[in-house]
């Protein structure tokens, strides 16, 4: 007798959205969303931050035809307040949009800077076992001469916080190389409740930057603290590196291009295909060619000026090389 098939679990999406660039990368997600998994059943969320003492500058979306757009391609908007971060470390967004979302329902937090580019809805999550991104570079920490190593700087980590450390060790790497500790980008990661990952992660998080071990004393935190805690919030949770099938997240239906230069450098030609076919319709383009970067390297054919300097099967290891080719030949915008 065949099997029965497996219903996949609901779950909720969560990006965030303000003025400025984020206002037209969260309309490019949502239109990828839409594309790519037409039969998506769960909610979409542009979690937005609003104006207090934390956010001098008001960040919330000012452009109305951006908001219609958003709730024309099934998004609705989450305003959230900023307890802790706000504009001092904008990364904190990810960590305090969480409260705002449903409690007890399983969400996936993605970077706005991603494209969806195929059926989201069919991934197998295990929300009871989180992980995250693992397209990363070995970021951090920076590891200074005759300071401590990475074994000593990540297990005072785990210490801190009473997590055993040996667990999370991938053993196939070389002792004090970078890929033999837990380390993920936090482009993405998921939950089975986002108000229970939340508020550990924010836990995590401001006992870090407020009272870290004294191996991390020449170790900087900004940008990375999200990045520095997640892993241990993750482990915490019983989560992994891999809870999900390889190639799927990061691979074959969604990618975290960062900067539109980056994306036509080095991304496929079927993720370059998506955004070109997202930004065609006339009800998109005239919202989102108000953005120069979009309208420079998507109408205007400067993307494709730099998807012609690159080698994709041979692209320059480090990210700070493909940035600074196309910055010697005018081409780089953010």
């Amino acid at each position: 007798m065949a099997k029965a098939k497996v219903k996949a679990r609901p779950f909720n999406i969560v990006i965030v959205g303000q003025n400025g660039r984020l206002q037209y990368e969260a309309v490019l997600f949502a239109a990828s969303l839409r594309e790519n998994d037409p039969d998506f059943k769960g909610r979409l969320f542009v979690a937005e931050p609003q104006k207090n003492a934390l956010w001098p500058t008001d960040p919330t979306i000012k452009t109305p035809e951006v908001l219609d757009l958003l709730t024309e391609l099934g998004a609705e908007i989450l305003p959230f307040e900023s307890k802790h971060f706000g504009a001092a470390y904008p990364y904190g967004n990810k960590i305090e949009a969480l409260f705002a979302l449903p409690k007890d329902e399983p969400f996936v937090f993605f970077d706005t800077d991603t494209l969806i580019t195929g059926p989201l809805s069919t991934i197998p999550f295990d929300f009871d076992r989180p992980s995250a991104s693992m397209r990363r570079e070995g970021t951090w920490p920076e590891l200074e001469l005759y300071g401590p190593g990475y074994s000593q700087i990540w297990k005072s980590l785990y210490d801190k916080f009473d997590l055993p450390f040996e667990t999370t060790l991938e053993l196939t790497q070389p002792d004090e190389y970078w890929e033999r500790y837990l380390y993920f980008n936090a482009g993405w990661f998921f939950y089975r409740c986002p108000h229970e990952f939340g508020q550990r992660f924010l836990d995590y998080a401001l006992a870090i930057k407020h009272d870290a071990p004294l191996e991390l004393v020449c170790q900087s935190l900004n940008p990375w603290l999200d990045q520095v805690a997640l892993p241990l919030v993750i482990h915490s949770f019983g989560g992994a590196r891999h809870t999900i099938p390889e190639g799927l997240l990061d691979g074959t239906i969604s990618c975290h291009y960062r900067l539109l230069p980056l994306l036509y450098a080095r991304e496929s030609d079927a993720v370059v295909e998506t955004l070109e076919a997202i930004t065609a319709p006339n009800r998109i383009k005239k919202i989102v060619k108000q953005y120069d970067p979009i309208k420079m390297m998507v109408y205007q054919g400067r993307g494709q000026r730099v998807r012609a300097m690159f080698d994709r099967a041979d692209l320059p290891p480090r990210e700070r090389q493909i940035r600074n080719q196309i910055k010697r030949e005018n081409l780089w915008m953010r």
